[in-house]
């Protein structure tokens, strides 16, 4: 349930001046409730409409802007179309970039002998799992450190076996990490190598919730780690490395942005993108470019964790070299198995 009471000034604020609603979009607002499964309480539903309004014109604005080729992406409406901004961005990051306890890492060696190829996606070699969905839980961080453990572990013994997200909310909390309030993936991986293992998703199955207690189960153990490799931070070169010669790779990136909300589809780059204030935990799956030049647009492949409803089919394709757009390489690791 949404903190309706907490957020409820600031859903106000942001529709106040809306003189009414624009009938018009009557059916479009039904088809769009009907295709996410919306129900809102009686008194809900009349802000929840103009919050949605105002959000359908910023996207129809920014796409007719993508149309004369202002913008290299596409925005669509998705199942957070109903909410703000602020609102949005309360729920959804939960990657607590300054809070982070001590942990062991190991020492990156550069690889100048390795000439990464020129495009790689792990997506086509059984390293990924399906795009996952954290819900309204600021649960990224576990989300983005699974995914690179699942990676390791399919490079290791050839299986692709999905883990568990709510094994690290509920029990890594020794080591820095606070549920749906927030974590960080290098603390996740710090909790599975002291642990000794970590469950598997079907044993411990997603909840999106942070009140129940560690229920951890060493039977059920699936992947365990022998240390963690942070990539210098902000080297994209390096990451591209790293990325190509040993698979998905853990980062933290700006994600506070409107247009980051609404991203459905092209190379993401956004001009107010920070590389220090990060927000959000994903997973890089690969890299490629556009066109036929290999010097042209290129893009890192990113895994997120807000279902295939979002984005193209869960993933989202952002700017490369770009002098680390977003700060896609600000924190980027993975673990040692």
């Amino acid at each position: 349930m949404r903190m309706y009471l907490a957020l409820f000034a600031v859903c106000l604020s942001a529709v106040c001046g809306a003189a009414s609603q624009d009938w018009d979009e009557d059916d479009h607002w039904e088809q769009w409730k009907q295709l996410h499964n919306k129900k809102y309480h009686e008194k809900e539903e009349g802000w929840r409409r103009m919050i949605w309004e105002q959000n359908l014109k910023k996207v129809e604005l920014h796409n007719a802007n993508h149309s004369l080729g202002i913008y290299t992406y596409r925005l669509g409406m998705n199942h957070f179309g109903d909410m703000t901004h602020e609102e949005f961005k309360k729920i959804m990051n939960g990657y607590k970039h300054k809070k982070e306890k001590k942990v062991r890492r190991s020492l990156f060696i550069e690889l100048n002998f390795l000439e990464a190829p020129a495009q790689v996606d792990w997506r086509e070699k059984g390293y990924v799992t399906p795009v996952k969905d954290q819900g309204e839980c600021g649960s990224c961080w576990a989300f983005s450190a699974t995914g690179a453990m699942e990676g390791q572990q399919f490079r290791k013994t050839g299986k692709l076996r999905p883990l568990s997200e709510q094994n690290l909310v509920d029990c890594s909390q020794s080591e820095g990490n606070e549920g749906c309030n927030g974590g960080l993936m290098d603390q996740a991986f710090q909790y599975i190598q002291n642990q000794g293992g970590l469950n598997t998703e079907d044993s411990y199955p997603y909840l999106g919730t942070d009140d129940q207690p560690c229920n951890y189960d060493p039977e059920n153990s699936a992947a365990n780690n022998t240390g963690i490799l942070n990539i210098p931070s902000g080297k994209e070169n390096d990451m591209m490395k790293v990325v190509s010669s040993v698979g998905p790779v853990s980062v933290a990136i700006d994600a506070g942005h409107e247009s980051f909300q609404f991203y459905q589809s092209g190379i993401y780059y956004e001009k107010d993108c920070s590389s220090e204030e990060l927000n959000h935990g994903v997973l890089v799956v690969g890299y490629g470019f556009q066109g036929e030049d290999v010097d042209g647009k290129k893009y890192w492949i990113v895994k997120n964790s807000w279902s295939e409803n979002w984005g193209d089919k869960g993933y989202i394709y952002m700017a490369k070299d770009q002098q680390n757009h977003c700060g896609i390489a600000t924190a980027a690791s993975y673990p040692l198995v």
